[in-house]
């Protein structure tokens, strides 16, 4: 028996992009709690990174007609994925936030990544 796959209608039915978004809020109000000094700089720059994750699944899946184009805009959304990554093992490492909560965002960074991966390799 054959599994019916969901309809996508709208960049906001992927479970990724979802994802994405739900993180980039977190990664908001988690910055807003660093030092005052890092708020403009390396928050800034954590802020950008895990808000340009979901900016470019939308903005490729209103290219999906084009599967290259797509997929370049998820290329892009992994590229600030790892991005992502790199900044809050500094963020980390700077004091700003618990090895759980660092564990936590990690993980999920980690999940984003696959799953865009995986989309890159079946959209056509």
């Amino acid at each position: 028996m054959e599994t019916e796959r969901p309809r996508i209608n709208n960049y906001s039915d992927l479970k990724v992009y979802k994802l994405s978004y739900q993180l980039a809020l977190e990664i908001h109000r988690m910055t807003l709690k660093f030092p005052a000094f890092e708020r403009v700089e390396l928050a800034s720059q954590l802020r950008r990174a895990a808000t340009s994750v979901p900016i470019n699944i939308a903005e490729g899946y209103g290219r999906k007609r084009s599967s290259e184009d797509f997929k370049r805009f998820l290329v892009i959304a992994m590229g600030s994925c790892n991005e992502v990554s790199v900044i809050l093992d500094l963020a980390h490492d700077l004091g700003y936030f618990s090895k759980e909560v660092h564990s936590q965002f990690k993980d999920r960074y980690d999940q984003v990544g696959r799953t865009i991966n995986k989309l890159i390799q079946v959209w056509k």
